[in-house]
Order: structure tokens, then C-alpha cells, then sequence
């Protein structure tokens, strides 16, 4: 007998008839689903048959560990605690998270070092590349080689050398498994409590970060490091890292490996090092720019204690004897300059400022640019640089000839630039191996009467004030001043008194009197007490303020007494032809710049450019060309053809301590400079004595026009 279950019917709900239900049915053979559950059904039931062997034995054992695993589990609030301790889990609890955590790091760590590779393929650190510079006209101008690294067997490294470096960085090296734990905790420490990252790195893992990773400082890049460091220990010898180690590194001054680094600081190869030195280069490791001692004298204290350091803790390990480390006391003092740069041509100078400026305007560091691989097309003119560089020459020998004694401690400094700001051409100094410092670059003597340009231009620009109260009054070429030697200078309190209690008074070249005179007249002769007047009544900060917007340096001017007026301020060659140049333009102003372009194996460089600038008005500009006119035809009227766009002025001192001729022609702004100055006593200018010559025949003039020629 069967009995069969009847379920209430829903309210509101009707039956189906037997009709209705068939033809809801499908015409095709209706569906097995009971079938269809067993499968379902029978699935799990083969998995559990094919586990239950393993289940079985396997019991045991779980029977086993029930109990514990019961314990560990946690119960909140634990039971037979009261208070706060109802909360804590028990050591047990404690016991087995800390050991799962610890299994499942081992697990992962595991899996990581599996799953590491080293690089096939060494990184740009490791293959250094020359840096190479272009003439304007995209001709080859020089390659800068000093970058090269050369590789050094370890059998040709010293041991006072290898071990100074492992003193200095890992003085395990030998024992340790190639990470240092300690270090990787705290550099992890490091980035997640403040966002940085610190050192502790093993001599492997600097190996590994400087030939197969980059340089960013992040846990991710540090976990990789150390992983590579790990297999690599166990692959290659430590000799061999060690090797490569010494071979790749950056010492500064553009080297890269002990080799370049010995011969760049001490002008000798590594096999010529004492111990002493090597821990001075060693030390460099910790950082070049800190530890370089020609570079400051807070680096040079820095270099010296830590060279203290490295060699006592070379005799600590054992690897230098006491008696041995009684023989290094004084300082070992490198080269000033590296000896793989000067090569003593006059193009060391263009790239010194080439680079300067590619480094600057493209934000490359000293380090990114020194690994080389960069295509410079510099704005230098072949014929313009070798036509300056031959007339200053000619000057020089004559010099020689005529005053051997004023020569010896003669300076010549010159330089061009285009309205546009390119700078053309220029003349640093003799030798670079002799004379490490661009004279075009120098800002050393004082401008003279070649600064009145820009006293007029403010002039102009401003107006003046020669009220207390009044209102500034526009003044033009034509407004007269008082050209007498001696006049006092006023303000609109009444008259300028130093800080002795003296009235300051303005004189002339000569002592001469020029009685009352225009502006535009008094710029071409040069007359000097306008233009101390001028500056004060346009306000001497407002000079300074036009001065800097036409080129000059804020670091050069002079400081805001009525000095500054005659030429007190120190501009370079470069600035005050830049200066020049900003009136030529009609008052635009663009920074001098010595790289126009710059490509790294093919590809470009983004670079910053300074665009050009409004520094006075057109009208204001063209008014001073207009002076600057006058003076160069006043001065040499048959110089140039009649008409022709040629504007220049002499700048002298009033203790004769330099001479300067500033002028343009055919768009081109060229500032020369000559004085004297012994060095090896001090850094203050010398007088003359006629080593510039006369007014008539001056040397900066004769430069100048040579460098500009022809004239129209």
C-alpha cells in the first residue's frame, strides 16, 4: 500500500486540467532529470571514495591533534577569566600564530627565491658611454671619454685596496650569505614608519642594484635586490662579485670602478695605491658629493675623519697592523681637478659650460649625466670661437713681448652672444690644465664705465625724482646734467654723505670738466658724473632692478650707493654681452644659453628654456643702441662703413684695475675683459700700468673688433 502526501493548494489558485498541463508539456520526449540529480549526486561521492584511504590514515593523527586544535581555537570572551584578561588568547594561541606566520614567510620566501631570475642583461650603470658634443653647424666638437670605467682583474686590485673597501662597506663579505638581515629590517622599518629608505645593503646587494636594478629607493626594488643577492651568492664566487663590485661603482668626478677612480684622484693606477689612499677612495663610496674634500671645506672634514675611520677599523678586522696604521697620519690630498678631464684645449672650457647648462636645464644629476650615452648640440660657431680665440691669443703673446712682467699676471676674458640668447663663442683662458676657471665666466673685476648703459636705461625707463614728495619726472637723451668733475651728488634730502661724514662727490677721466650735458652726449664720452647723478635720482634700486632684467646677475651688482652707478657691480664677459645684447633686441631679454638641443642614444631630452622677456621698453632700448652709436663712431669713426649697425662702448676703472670693451654688430653682443690679478697671492685685481694700452689703441677694443669682423 502506498500512501500519498497531499499538499494544500494555494488560495486563489485554480488546478491545472489535465489538458491544459499536457499542452505545457514539450512536443520532443520529456528530459530524464532524475538522471540528471544522481550525476550531480555521484560526483562529491567519487571524490570522497578516492580520499577515504587517505582520510583513514590520516585519523589518527587528527585525533590527535583535536584536542590542541580545540585549544587554540579562539573563544571570546575566554571562559573562567574575568576582566580584561577575558580578551587576551592564551600562549597557546600566541604560540600558533606565530609559528603559522612564520611558516607561511618561509613559504613565501621560498616560493620568491624560485621564482627569481637574474638579468641577462647588465643596466646602463654597468656599460658606460662617452658624452659627445656638436658645433652649431652639428660638426663633432669634442668627447668627453672620462666616463669609461676600466674593467681591473682582482688579481691587479690590491689587497689593501679591496680590503679598505670591505672595512669601509661589508667587512663580512666573505661570510655572509650576500643580504645583510639586519639591514633589510631596517631600511623595511625605514619605509613604512617614515618613507624612506636606508642602507645596510651588503657589497652583493650593491652589486646587484648597480648592474641589474635602477636606483629607486622602495621596499619593492629592495625585496628584488635582495632576492638576486641571495642566488647570486650561491652561483658566483665572491671574488668574482667582489670584482665586479669594485669594477662598477661611482667614485664622483665622472668615474665609474676603482681603475678610473684612482686615476681621477691620485693620477695613478690602482695597482700604485697605499692603504691610505685606498681608504680615501673608499670612503667616496658613502657618497662622492660629501666625501670629495676639493669640493668644500665642510666635505674636506667629512673625507678625513671617515679616512680615520676606515683604517682603524681595517687594523679591527685584522687586515692592517698597528704599526702599519701608525705610518698613516696625514692625509692623503687628491688631485684638485681630474686629470682624465683637462686635456688643456680651449674647448674644455665650451664643454664645461655645455654641460653646466645640460644639466640644469634638462635636471640631470651629476650622476645621471656621467653615465654618458648624451648627444650635446651646443650653439658654439666654429669660426667665431676660432677667431676669438686667435685674436685674445695675439693680445696674449703681445703682452709678452712688449711687458713681460705685467703679462705674467694678465687675465683676458671674452665672450659672444646673439639676441636670441645663444651664446657664440668664448674665450676662458690659456690652458684649462693651468687655469681650471673660464674667465668668460668669472665674475672677478668691476664693470666701469661700461655699466653707465644700464644707469641710462633705468633712466629712461623710470624717470627720476629730485624732490622729496614730487612725482617721478620722465626724462629723454636730450635732458642736460651738470658734466663738471667734482659735483656733488644729491639726493632729495639734500646732499649724500658717507658713512665718514663726507660729502660724495662724482669725478670725471682727467679730472675734466664738461659743464652742463646732455645724457645721450654724456654716455658717448664716457663722462662720469651724470650718470652717478642719474643713478640717484632714478634710485639706485631701480638700476639694480633694470641691470638684472637686461641679463646681469643679482649676485654681481654692487651694492646701493652711488658707486654703484660708475660700475661698482663684477658681471662675467658673458653677462655684461648678454646685457648688450638685451638692447639690441629692442629690450627683449633671453637667458645666454650654450645647448639647444639635446638627443640620449636617439631619443630627446626635454629641456627647460628660458623664454625671452620684456626687461625695458623697444622705445628705451633703442634710444641707449642709439647712444651706444654715438660712442663707438666717436671713438673710432672710420671703423666701420658709414650706416652700418655697429654700437660699442670702453669701460673703464677709476683705479685702473680693468678694461672692458662692450659692443654689437650684425645681432651679436661681444663683451672682452683684461686685467691682472697674481693669484698666487690674491684674489685682489692689480693696477694696469697701460698692459690694456691707451684710449686710443685698447686692447679689449682691438679684441673686440678682431672677434667682430668685418664691422658692417
Amino acid at each position: 500500500m502506498r500512501l500519498r502526501v497531499i499538499r494544500p493548494r494555494p488560495a486563489g489558485r485554480r488546478p491545472a486540467t489535465p489538458s491544459a498541463a499536457a499542452s505545457d508539456r514539450p512536443s520532443g520526449p520529456r528530459p530524464d532529470r532524475r538522471r540528471k540529480r544522481r550525476r550531480t549526486l555521484a560526483a562529491p561521492a567519487a571524490v570522497a571514495r578516492l580520499l577515504a584511504p587517505a582520510g583513514r590514515r590520516l585519523a589518527p593523527l587528527a585525533a590527535l591533534l583535536a584536542p590542541y586544535a580545540r585549544k587554540l581555537k579562539p573563544v571570546y570572551p575566554r571562559p573562567g577569566r574575568t576582566g580584561w584578561r577575558r580578551w587576551l588568547p592564551s600562549w597557546r594561541q600566541w604560540l600558533g600564530g606565530t609559528l603559522g606566520a612564520i611558516g607561511l614567510t618561509g613559504v613565501f620566501l621560498v616560493v620568491a627565491y624560485a621564482a627569481t631570475d637574474i638579468p641577462q642583461n647588465l643596466n646602463s650603470y654597468a656599460t658606460q658611454q662617452d658624452n659627445v658634443y656638436f658645433w652649431s653647424d652639428g660638426t663633432p666638437m669634442a668627447r668627453t671619454g672620462w666616463v669609461q670605467r676600466q674593467a681591473m682583474p682582482l688579481k691587479d686590485i690590491p689587497p689593501d685596496v679591496r680590503w679598505a673597501v670591505l672595512a669601509a662597506e661589508n667587512e663580512t663579505f666573505y661570510s655572509d650569505p650576500g643580504i645583510s638581515f639586519k639591514g633589510l629590517t631596517r631600511a623595511l622599518w625605514r619605509t613604512v614608519g617614515e618613507g624612506d629608505t636606508e642602507g645596510g645593503s651588503t657589497i652583493t646587494q650593491q652589486y646587484v642594484k648597480n648592474v641589474y636594478l635602477n636606483q629607486n629607493r622602495t621596499v619593492t626594488r629592495k625585496f628584488t635586490e635582495a632576492m638576486i643577492a641571495l642566488k647570486l651568492d650561491n652561483k658566483m664566487s665572491k671574488d668574482k662579485i667582489l670584482e665586479g663590485y669594485l669594477n662598477t661603482s661611482w667614485f664622483g668626478r665622472g668615474t665609474y670602478g676603482i681603475q678610473r677612480a684612482a686615476q681621477a684622484y691620485y693620477g695613478k693606477d690602482v695597482g700604485q695605491l697605499n692603504a691610505g689612499e685606498a681608504a680615501f677612495l673608499a670612503s667616496l663610496l658613502k657618497g662622492a658629493g660629501l666625501y670629495d674634500p676639493t669640493l668644500s671645506k665642510a666635505n674636506h672634514q667629512r673625507a678625513v675623519e671617515r679616512w680615520n675611520w676606515i683604517l682603524d677599523r681595517m687594523v679591527k678586522i685584522g687586515k692592517l697592523s698597528a704599526r702599519e696604521r701608525a705610518t698613516y697620519t696625514t692625509f692623503p690630498e687628491p688631485l684638485k681637478t681630474n686629470p682624465l678631464y683637462d686635456t688643456g684645449q680651449q674647448s674644455d672650457y665650451l664643454v664645461e659650460l655645455a654641460s653646466q647648462y645640460a644639466k640644469k636645464a634638462a635636471h640631470l644629476s651629476d650622476k645621471d649625466f656621467d653615465l654618458g650615452g648624451f648627444q650635446i648640440y651646443t650653439t658654439f660657431d666654429r669660426k667665431r670661437e676660432e677667431t676669438l680665440t686667435k685674436v685674445v691669443t695675439d693680445a696674449r703673446e703681445q703682452a709678452k713681448s712688449t711687458e713681460p712682467d705685467l703679462a705674467k699676471s694678465a687675465h683676458y676674458g671674452a665672450a659672444s652672444v646673439a639676441t636670441d640668447g645663444r651664446i657664440i663663442a668664448v674665450y676662458g683662458g690659456p690652458d684649462h690644465r693651468t687655469q681650471g676657471y673660464n674667465e668668460s665666466n668669472a665674475a672677478t673685476v668691476p664693470a666701469g664705465s661700461a655699466f653707465q648703459p644700464f644707469v641710462y636705461a633705468a633712466g629712461l625707463q623710470h624717470g627720476v625724482v629730485k624732490k622729496r614728495d614730487a612725482p617721478r619726472a620722465r626724462i629723454t637723451p636730450d635732458t642736460v646734467y651738470d658734466g663738471d668733475d667734482g659735483v656733488p651728488v644729491t639726493t632729495p634730502e639734500g646732499p649724500y654723505w658717507d658713512r665718514s661724514g663726507r660729502k660724495v662727490a662724482a669725478h670725471n677721466d682727467g679730472g675734466k670738466d664738461w659743464g652742463k650735458i646732455p645724457l645721450r652726449k654724456a654716455l658717448a664720452r664716457s663722462v662720469n658724473t651724470p650718470f652717478m647723478q642719474l643713478g640717484m635720482d632714478t634710485g639706485l634700486d631701480k638700476v639694480k632692478q633694470t641691470a638684472v632684467a637686461c641679463g646681469l646677475l643679482d649676485s654681481s651688482i654692487g651694492p646701493q650707493v652711488p658707486a654703484l652707478s660708475l660700475g661698482s657691480s663684477t658681471p662675467s664677459a658673458i653677462r655684461m654681452a648678454s646685457g648688450y645684447a638685451t638692447f639690441a633686441a629692442d629690450g627683449m631679454h633671453t637667458e645666454p644659453y650654450s645647448v639647444h638641443r639635446i638627443t640620449r642614444n636617439g631619443s630627446e631630452v626635454r629641456l627647460d628654456a628660458s623664454p625671452a622677456r620684456r626687461a625695458v621698453d623697444a622705445s628705451v632700448a633703442r634710444q641707449v643702441t642709439d647712444a651706444l652709436t654715438d660712442a663707438f663712431r666717436t671713438a673710432h669713426p672710420t671703423a666701420a662703413p658709414a650706416g652700418a649697425p655697429v654700437a660699442g662702448k670702453a669701460g673703464t676703472t677709476e683705479d685702473d684695475t680693468a678694461a672692458w670693451y662692450a659692443g654689437t654688430a650684425a645681432s651679436v653682443s661681444t663683451a672682452v675683459v683684461v686685467y691682472r690679478m697674481d693669484l698666487a697671492k690674491s684674489l685682489e685685481p692689480l693696477p694696469l700700468k697701460g698692459l690694456a694700452g691707451t684710449a686710443a689703441h685698447s686692447v679689449p677694443y682691438t679684441i673686440w673688433s678682431g672677434a667682430m669682423a668685418p664691422l658692417g
